[in-house]
Order: structure tokens, then sequence, then C-alpha cells
């Protein structure tokens, strides 16, 4: 039965005349989204978005008068759309983010018309997404953030680890659970929906804010005390157990839930080899990927902590976990690292 809901309205901002025309091609395919326009550059945009009151924006970054992140600074204050930044630089891409943007991808190199069509399903799929999602205006604060209250005592038990999962809007949301957590913090995986290039920009992003040490995942790394680990894009992460400790395994491999790295490969990984010592934190994000492996690790005996739907750009995977039982507490996203904190703390 035909879809009674209108057609999301999107406007798409490119200096790219044939990417523009691709795109609106694409995105008609889906009944169920209508480009109601195109635009060249950001001055062209703003009298388009004023015209046209489109749902969604896509917009790229590297653009001629005006570059799409002053753009976002100008627009989100007196216009709160949801944009979706599509760029080929992992900077550009995070500051826009930090501008407002709710996510971002890659545009593609290779003209392949598999990657191709590959992109433009994702591209659908976070056009949908993102028109649900919660707004804010550039650089508003996503939640009042309180520092975490760090233990002067030293963590009791070198196999305590954490793991967190996200997607749409996680990129901000795991700066501000793990960017106050203390430099003995025991060691972190992390996976987040974010491609190739992308994960290595925003381990290095997380390096310089955080008081531990963050690294895009390599196979092998071993996981220690004050160490970030960030799955790879393309690569799935799991953790793995020997006499010395925990070390994790970075490897290609199909997708999983719909993603490479998958949440759902990493927490089922941590169930099995951490249990009882791990803290498992599903985040915003689209979608059910996390959900499955985050109620195995609570069966498990893992302390599940997800994210709260007001806190939340996207309530997908908190949501398809919590509705499975696999959530010990739902917090939001402010106290997320002081639980955190306050549970590997107990670990001993």
């Amino acid at each position: 039965m035909p879809s009674t809901l209108p057609a999301i309205k999107v406007l798409v901002v490119d200096d790219s005349l044939l990417f523009r025309m691709k795109m609106e091609s694409a995105l008609n395919e889906d009944p169920g989204i209508r480009v109601v326009g195109t635009a060249a550059n950001a001055n062209e945009a703003m009298q388009k978005i004023t015209q046209l009151r489109p749902d969604v924006l896509t917009l790229d970054v590297e653009m001629p008068q005006m570059n799409g992140i002053d753009f976002l600074k100008k627009l989100l204050p007196g216009h709160p759309l949801p944009v979706l930044v599509i760029s080929s630089r992992p900077d550009f891409a995070f500051d826009a983010v930090e501008a407002g943007a709710l996510d971002f991808e890659k545009k593609p190199v290779v003209n392949a018309p598999g990657d191709l069509d590959q992109f433009f399903d994702t591209i659908r799929s976070k056009i949908k997404a993102i028109y649900r999602s919660k707004v804010r205006g550039a650089r508003a604060p996503l939640a009042p953030h309180a520092r975490v209250v760090a233990s002067p005592s030293v963590f009791g038990s070198s196999r305590a680890i954490a793991a967190i999962g996200a997607s749409t809007g996680g990129t901000e949301a795991i700066i501000q659970v793990v960017k106050d957590l203390p430099a003995n913090t025991p060691g972190i995986v992390i996976v987040q929906h974010m491609p190739p290039g992308f994960t290595r920009m925003y381990a290095e992003r997380l390096d310089k804010i955080c008081n531990m040490t963050a690294k895009e995942a390599a196979d092998g790394d071993r996981l220690e005390t004050g160490l970030i680990l960030l799955g790879a894009g393309e690569y799935h992460l799991t953790l793995k157990k020997d006499a010395k400790g925990y070390y994790v395994r970075s490897q290609k491999g199909e997708k999983v839930s719909g993603h490479c790295p998958s949440v759902d490969v990493l927490f089922q990984s941590c169930a099995e080899e951490a249990g009882a010592n791990c803290v498992g934190v599903i985040l915003t994000g689209m979608g059910a990927d996390g959900a499955r492996g985050i109620t195995q690790m609570h069966d498990k005996g893992s302390y599940t902590i997800g994210q709260d739907q007001e806190s939340c750009v996207v309530y997908g995977m908190p949501m398809e976990a919590y509705k499975r039982g696999g959530i010990s507490r739902q917090l939001p996203l402010s106290q997320i690292g002081q639980e955190i904190y306050n549970q590997l703390s107990r670990m001993r």
C-alpha cells in the first residue's frame, strides 16, 4: 500500500552541476523524497531556502563565495534545518558537524555504478533519519555538561573496559562522553559509523580533546589503561583476550547490521571476552546496529547504558536496545561519562 505521508522536501547544494543532477535523479527515485530545488552556492541556497521551505538540506563544503561551514553558521540560527554534509574532506566534515550539521557522508570518488548505487542508498537513508531528528543552532551546546568527578584511587582491575557504539549524531555525542574522563580510566573501544579516512581524522581530534590517548585501531593493538581505540572505516573491530590482557582485531569483512565497522560485531566480542568486566554504551543513531550486541553484553553480566530519547539526535539504536531489554540504565548524554567512570571504578 503506498504511503500517505508527504515526501521529504530536499534542497541539494553543491557547486558541481553534474553532482547536483545525479543527486536530484537518485533522490527522486525514492517516493518518500522529493528534491524541490538545487543551488550552486551559499547565496543561491539561502534564497531557495526562503522560497522553497525544504525539510532537509544536503550541503557541500568546498564552494565558491562562501564555504559550507560559514554558511551553516549564518543559516542555522535563523533557519534550524536538518543538514547532511557531503564532502571529500574529513576535516571539513567535522568542522561542519561542530557548526550544527547533523551528519555527513563521504563524496564518492569512484564512479562505478555499484559504488554510486551504494552511496545514494546511504544518502537516502540518512535524509530520512535526520528529517525527524533534533536540530540545534550553529555552535549551540548539546546539553548542560558536568565534568567527570574522578576518584584519586587507582583502578583495582586491569580487566575492566568500556565499549561505545554510535551513528548519526555520534561524533559530537562521543566527545561529550569521553572528553573529561581522566587519564587513568581503563581502556575504551569505540565504533562510530564513519567512512574510511574520516575515522583517522576523528581519532586525532579525540586525542587532542581528551585526557585519555586516542588513536584509530590497528590490528593487534593492545587495549591499555588511558587508551581509546576507534574502529577504522571499512574494518570490523573486535575485542580479544590473552594472558597479557585485551587486544583488538581490525579486519575487513562483509557488512553486519548494515555497517562495517559494525557496533554489533564489537559488542558481541565484548560480551564473549569481557562479560561482567565491561561497560557497554549505545548512543544516538539510526537503525538497530548494536541493539543485539549490547543485549548479549547485558546477558553476560555487562553494565549497559543507553542514551535517552530526549538527548539523542536520532533515537534509533538506543531505542531498539532498550526494547530488547539490553539496557541496565537509560541516561541523558550529559550524565553518561560520569556513569561509565563510576561503574568502571566498581569493577575490582
